[in-house]
């Protein structure tokens, strides 16, 4: 049966309507209606074309709240009405070393991300979020906690959420440690939000004087505008760990220069073109850069019980999707505070 979706049949045409299908619920897999589905930059990237590989149509979309409408006869975890979410993926071998560390999105055999993985049923690609309805293999569904007035505020948890989350875990980045987030955008301003419900101190970093308030509000101690070098200059060498959330290519010495031995700056941003290699000198005692991709489904589902404890949530801006084409525009300007969230009602309209 032919479902209504939103998307791109080249790299040089905008979003538009297109029915699309998806497959028959098989016994492991669960079937969800589409509430909300979060718009991340790298939809827009992979749409435009301006990853390579894309494959077309393209229905981009891996930020999904939706409401369960059938189980497969072997599905145990979860049931008909349960609220749940999926993100970046939507299947991987489960055999392999990857897997069997709960590490799927690194999986030896192939990742199949929630949009543009080659899989068998048709179009030969996985179309994703920007959909009436969804169909994933249980392993890859999430339980969601939050309230429900929430959940469209939880939709960019599922890839923002875990993408920051993932490295601040990893860093430890708890009580007495000095943590930065540079950027103050999609991703910044969960990992502002993550830092400081983990008891770090917060730094954030941003380009605009006029995001200095904002940034405090999220929950920063601090803001640097990082065009001013005196305020970079004071920040010097400090720097237990940062986390670079920047999708333009940009001058990774400015923030090496800030870590304190042993610290590390991760990576989470991915630019249009790659950022400039750092300078090695910056490196010396025990500095470290490395990247951070999205995380496993065991740490995703610890991260939304973690946020839905503390009441942690995106700040965003819901919009119809007949708006998602202008919503990537504004996105490309930064011109959203700080996710937009395409409500699902809105695609048959």
């Amino acid at each position: 049966m032919a479902i209504a979706a939103y998307g791109a049949t080249a790299g040089d045409q905008p979003l538009a309507p297109m029915a699309i299908e998806r497959r028959a619920t098989g016994p492991k897999d669960i079937r969800i209606a589409m509430s909300y589905c979060g718009i991340c930059h790298s939809d827009l990237h992979q749409a435009r074309g301006e990853w390579k590989g894309t494959l077309y149509p393209c229905v981009p979309g891996h930020e999904i709240i939706g409401e369960i409408t059938a189980v497969g006869s072997d599905v145990t975890g979860f049931a008909v009405g349960d609220t749940v979410g999926v993100g970046c993926m939507v299947d991987s071998c489960g055999r392999c070393q990857s897997c069997a560390r709960n590490r799927e999105q690194f999986c030896e055999n192939g990742t199949t991300f929630t949009y543009n993985s080659p899989i068998c049923d048709a179009p030969g690609h996985t179309l994703g979020g920007y959909a009436e309805e969804i169909v994933v293999a249980e392993h890859f569904v999430l339980r969601v906690r939050h309230h429900r007035e929430q959940l469209a505020a939880v939709a960019p948890l599922l890839c923002a959420g875990i993408t920051t989350w993932s490295p601040l875990k990893r860093a430890n980045a708890g009580p007495g440690k000095k943590v930065g987030i540079v950027g103050i955008g999609g991703l910044g301003h969960m990992g502002v939000k993550l830092a400081r419900a983990f008891g770090a101190h917060v730094v954030a970093f941003t380009t605009s004087p006029g995001k200095v308030e904002d940034a405090k509000a999220l929950g920063a101690h601090e803001v640097v505008v990082s065009r001013n070098a005196d305020e970079m200059a004071a920040q010097a060498n400090s720097f237990d760990f940062i986390l670079d959330t920047v999708a333009a290519s940009h001058n990774l010495d400015d923030y090496t220069a800030l870590l304190a031995n042993d610290g590390t700056l991760t990576l989470v941003g991915v630019p249009e073109h790659p950022n400039p290699e750092p300078n090695p000198d910056n490196l010396v005692g025990g500095r470290t850069v490395d990247f951070s991709m999205i995380g496993g489904i065991a740490e995703t589902q610890e991260m939304l019980d973690f946020c839905a404890e503390h009441g942690i949530v995106a700040d965003i801006e819901m919009i119809a999707a007949d708006e998602i084409e202008a919503g990537f525009e504004r996105m490309k300007r930064g011109d959203v505070k700080y996710r937009f969230v395409v409500d699902a009602s809105t695609l048959t309209n």
